[in-house]
């Protein structure tokens, strides 16, 4: 997947952690390029939107991504193969927050679906990533 064909960036964060979580992190991740977000072009402007699963299962995503590809696509004339989901760490990781999502892969299958690219994480926090050296956290 070549990054800098796409337009639009959406991050897709667990439902339960957004509850308490603002996503600032993840949204400093994208704007300083690091983290999951490392691969991305700095000189290449996006678009970028955050949205929640919707809860266990995560079946509202599907409903909340054909919709924002609809209306990308009949506003603005983009196409699936701009847009990239970026599942954030709070779903793909054991963190501080939550263990990794139980309905990850389900989530990709549903990404897959809709015939859109999609990476993992987004912060890669050093301590997390120290507790899960050190078991405290269990790697994935």
């Amino acid at each position: 997947m070549d990054l800098a064909d796409k337009k639009y960036v959406v991050v897709l964060q667990c439902h339960t952690v957004k509850e308490r979580c603002p996503g600032h992190m993840c949204e400093k991740s994208f704007h300083d390029r690091t983290g999951g977000f490392a691969a991305y072009p700095k000189d290449r402007p996006y678009r970028f939107l955050t949205l929640t699963c919707g809860g266990c299962c995560g079946q509202a995503a599907h409903r909340k991504l054909s919709r924002l590809v609809r209306k990308m696509r009949a506003e603005e004339g983009l196409k699936p193969e701009q847009f990239v989901v970026q599942l954030a760490s709070c779903i793909t990781k054991d963190n501080y927050h939550s263990p990794r999502c139980p309905h990850a892969d389900y989530l990709i299958q549903l990404i897959r679906q809709l015939g859109l690219d999609y990476r993992e994480d987004t912060l890669v926090n050093e301590l997390s990533e120290k507790r899960r050296r050190e078991g405290v956290y269990p790697a994935r």
